[in-house]
């Protein structure tokens, strides 16, 4: 049994279009679909109504944040293996049972994730080679080449056809093993949203399990359909990032990664106030601004 959980917050329409491409795909294993509602204004109910048993639903009294609201969906899962799925997300192939059948093959392995794609079928975000650090603030502020030369074009997506150890999969097709959860423990509810499921596996690694990237299982990922404005993201992110660098590193690691990203902003906004791309300086200064 493999237990599916989604979170939805206002994001009806694209959960009802994730459980059709669960139930059009998904051959062959047996799974549970769990639906968290994190007190959407919108009434889930007449989206999956369709569904019926096929799904169960927690309603939440209110918004408790993605990994909170993930963790209510893990008290009723009852799957060897969890898959922590996004709402904005349609499967492309039978993606589920290839990613429980790595984990079948590779004990070794704690959690793994697919490719994903964008609404044009090209490459997306699917993980990050290495977990956030100092490294990744140099990197961008060299223009990724530090990447570029260690891992090649596989840096966010797998370009090739075999399975690749990643620093962490994103959150939005994230499987990982029950016998992991009980061990390592599930989502920090001190994260409201962001870097949530990087906290989570920092921990697993800690505990001596891989990360890998299955390039056979494939997805689309709309990204950020759940979410609005782009200063409340921001201000989300900072606030995350800053906690995971509190409770993964020692304090100088935070001190040189915002020295870096404050020079990195500082530079870009520059470069796009040369270039006349307001739009480009307008958000570096935003993420400046919550740094």
């Amino acid at each position: 049994m493999i237990s599916i959980i989604i979170v939805n917050y206002n994001t009806a329409l694209f959960v009802n279009k994730a459980i059709e491409s669960i139930l059009l795909h998904t051959k062959d294993i047996s799974y549970e679909i769990i639906i968290v509602d994190n007190n959407s204004s919108q009434d889930l109910q007449s989206h999956i109504s369709v569904f019926k048993e096929k799904v169960s639903v927690i309603y939440l009294a209110e918004n408790i944040g993605f990994g909170r609201a993930n963790n209510e969906g893990l008290k009723i899962a009852t799957g060897r293996y969890v898959f922590f799925l996004n709402p904005d997300t349609i499967l492309l192939n039978n993606a589920i049972k290839i990613l429980a059948d790595f984990l079948d093959q590779h004990p070794h392995v704690g959690v793994c994730g697919g490719n994903l794609y964008d609404a044009d079928g090209m490459p997306n975000h699917s993980y990050m080679p290495s977990l956030p650090s100092p490294i990744w603030e140099l990197n961008s502020l060299f223009g990724n080449i530090l990447f570029k030369l260690r891992y090649g074009k596989n840096i966010q997506f797998n370009f090739t056809a075999n399975p690749l150890p990643v620093g962490y999969i994103t959150g939005a097709d994230m499987m990982v093993r029950g016998s992991v959860l009980e061990q390592c423990g599930a989502f920090d509810p001190d994260f409201f949203m962001y870097y949530e499921e990087t906290e989570l596996t920092y921990r697993i690694i800690k505990a001596g399990f891989s990360i890998m990237s299955v390039p056979n299982a494939k997805i689309i990922h709309l990204e950020g359909q759940s979410f609005a404005t782009n200063d409340n993201r921001e201000s989300l992110k900072s606030i995350s990032r800053k906690l995971y660098y509190k409770k993964t590193q020692p304090a100088i690691a935070l001190l040189l990664s915002n020295i870096l990203l404050r020079l990195n902003c500082l530079l870009r906004i520059v470069l796009f106030s040369i270039l006349l791309e307001s739009n480009k300086q307008k958000y570096w200064k935003l993420i400046y601004k919550n740094i």
